[in-house]
Formats: structure tokens, sequence, C-alpha cells
């Protein structure tokens, strides 16, 4: 899948190649790499490239992503070149999207994985709460760019549990 992003202000184009945790990527024209991306817990990711492992710390602002690595901050916007209009605007569907928890529960379902492509209103994922369960929908189409949550886990309310872009 290839994505545009805009990374601080500088536009990269990115292909991933294989998902997490084993992802293979592109960057612009540049080799293949590969990286080890785990989440151990919801907006935090390890990740392994070239033997060395970078802490992520990843949360959702203004329709961007803001990554923190290192005491470096990245404002990250992601557009998927399929979705944009003929004109260029832009994406359609507005920005960066985050689901999070409506009330502490437990995840019994993911409906999607990292890369997929959602249509507004599909589900993307379930919780239980209180004996009922609740499927967390995507409010525009796009493309599923994170998924913090795991199925089985606890969350809490508020939690930011995936991103759709």
């Amino acid at each position: 899948m290839k994505l545009v992003l805009t990374i601080n202000g500088r536009e990269r184009a990115i292909e991933l190649l294989a998902a997490a945790p084993a992802c293979r990527y592109q960057l612009d024209d540049g080799p293949e790499r590969a990286a080890n991306v785990e989440s151990p817990v919801p907006g935090i990711y390890t990740v392994l490239v070239d033997g060395r492992s970078y802490d992520a710390f990843v949360e959702s602002a203004r329709g961007a992503l803001i990554v923190s690595i290192e005491g470096h901050r990245f404002e990250i916007e992601v557009r998927d070149p399929r979705r944009m209009s003929k004109h260029g605007a832009g994406a359609a569907g507005g920005g960066v999207q985050t689901l999070a928890s409506p009330m502490p529960g437990k995840v019994v379902r993911l409906l999607v994985a990292v890369g997929d492509a959602v249509e507004a209103g599909q589900g993307v994922l379930v919780i239980e709460a209180m004996k009922m369960q609740n499927e967390l929908k995507a409010s525009h189409a796009g493309t599923v760019l994170t998924i913090a949550a795991k199925e089985g886990a606890t969350v809490t309310a508020g939690e930011a549990l995936a991103t759709i872009g």
C-alpha cells in the first residue's frame, strides 16, 4: 500500500510491503527496509530497525499523528493517494480519526488490521463492558493506520485504540 506522509511539513512517499509486527517498507525511491514493530501498551510502539530499538509515543491531534522518539517530536499527516480528489485537494473524509474507548471494558474482537481499507460506518473493533458488546465504527472511509488494542486487553475510558486516515 502506498501512502503520502507529510512529516513536519516535508512530504515523503512510503510503500508498506508487509504489516507489523514484521514490517517491510520503502521510503521514496530508497531501498526496501525492515522493522519489527510491537505495541506493548496503547499509544506506545517499540520499533527495532537496523539493530537499534526505539520507543515511539503516538497520539492524535488536529488531524495528524504526533510521534515522539528520543525527545524528537514529529507531526505526521498520512494520506492515501487513492482517496485524493482529482484536483489534489487532499484526502477525502477529513484527516485522521482516532477511535477511543467510550468506557472501561475489554477488547473482545478486532475486525480489521493495520493497512486495511475501511468504509464509513464499518466496524473496527468490539469492546465488552457490563456484559454488553459495543462495536466501534469508522466515521469516514480511509485506511487503518494503527491499532493499539489487542484482543483480550482491558481498556480505560478515552483510551486511543485505533487510528484511521
